[in-house]
């Protein structure tokens, strides 16, 4: 098998890499994260360079592209520590989209995705399910033709920049039952939906979405009424391998810069990079970089497979790199001392960020689980 990447796909890299050094330095996203409506400019650039066009279908304004596409722009955002809501967009809602959505739905909403004109935010979890996907209280009713949504969705991240969520909501059954939920693309402006926002730990935006008697039409429902639970974990999986690609470009970062870092500081009248103790837990880092980096380049391979070898292999993934971004995460700020938890230094902000991926739709702990079940009933 053939693992290097083709042209375009190191073109769209090297894109990536430039727009950053040139417009998402650290000092540049600081100041963004300090106004609300900065992500704007930053979304347009997207819209511009074709990343949020990449692994849309041709027929609907993208470019065709897959989830080794994806892995390169996510990868590259890890590295740039970029705080846009592009995964809850482009993979969890163009996802629903491309996989469930009748024509009308996809060309209204995946062209106006790929033009930059739909940000789109899934809210999926709730106060007490965790990370348990069919743990679904939020309500719709019918209600003629149409439904009525009433709940409350947990921790919704990039609702504050978004203009659509898409919504799990249970259509029958009880609150823990795998059958029974549908999802829902509904505008944020919609009569009943209101929202609190906040900032997470590691500079991106959330917010806790509240449905209150929420009117939508028969148009808003996505793929089949009870039994959107397979497309959810679909989605999800493939937001998962996306995000382990971003948590290896923040981990390549954290080598890096601890790298550089060593070089320079000086200990006992030489650089502490001449230790050989410091030295083996450099190249520590750096093999649990390339570890990392090869469990999330299978997990996307995978995401093609049958839907057991494909959870299969984002649950193995994300146990991997949990693991590891936390050791390289620790090590890093170890070495750069106390400096390395300061605001100043941005080896402690990619800490924050892999930290956040690890915890995002299912934690090492949770992962392993699943691992072992799929397994045993394999």
């Amino acid at each position: 098998m053939n693992f290097d990447y083709t042209d375009e796909q190191n073109m769209l890299r090297d894109s990536i890499a430039k727009w950053a050094a040139g417009q998402y330095d650290f000092d540049k996203r600081r100041e963004a994260l300090s106004h609300e409506d900065a992500w704007k400019t930053n979304w347009a650039a997207f819209a511009e360079l074709g990343l949020l066009a990449a692994p849309l279908p041709e027929d609907f304004g993208g470019l065709g592209g897959g989830a080794i596409d994806i892995s390169v722009v996510t990868e590259e955002f890890g590295k740039a520590l970029i705080v846009e809501p592009y995964v809850p967009t482009v993979v969890l809602g163009a996802g629903a989209l491309k996989y469930a959505g009748n024509a009308a739905q996809k060309d209204e909403h995946l062209t106006a995705i790929a033009s930059g004109e739909r940000v789109i935010a899934f809210a999926q979890a709730e106060p007490k399910s965790r990370w348990t996907l069919h743990d679904v209280a939020t309500s719709a009713k019918k209600d003629g033709a149409g439904w009525v949504l009433n709940g409350h969705k947990a921790v919704v991240l990039g609702a504050p920049q978004a203009d659509h969520l898409l919504i799990s909501a249970r259509t029958a059954g009880a609150q823990r039952d795998e059958k029974g939920i549908s999802l829902f693309l509904v505008p944020k402006s919609a009569n009943g939906v209101s929202t609190r926002d906040y900032p997470t730990m590691d500079g991106t935006r959330a917010a806790e979405v509240y449905l209150e008697n929420v009117s939508v039409g028969a148009a808003n429902l996505i793929g089949e009424v009870d039994n959107a639970l397979s497309l959810i974990e679909r989605i999800v999986d493939e937001a998962n391998a996306a995000y382990c690609s971003e948590a290896v470009g923040c981990m390549r970062m954290m080598s890096d810069l601890t790298r550089e870092y060593a070089k320079t500081r000086k200990q006992f009248g030489k650089a502490i990079a001449d230790f050989q103790v410091l030295q083996h837990r450099m190249v520590d880092m750096f093999m649990a970089t390339e570890e990392s980096y090869s469990m999330a380049l299978r997990a996307t391979i995978k995401l093609g497979e049958s839907n057991e070898e494909r959870a299969r292999a984002v649950s193995a993934a994300k146990v991997s790199i949990g693991k590891h971004s936390r050791f390289v995460g620790q090590a890093a700020v170890q070495i750069h001392g106390g400096m390395g938890v300061t605001d100043e230094m941005r080896v402690g902000h990619y800490f924050k960020r892999v930290t956040m991926l690890d915890a995002t739709f299912g934690n090492v702990d949770s992962h392993l689980k699943r691992y072992t079940a799929l397994s045993a009933a394999a």
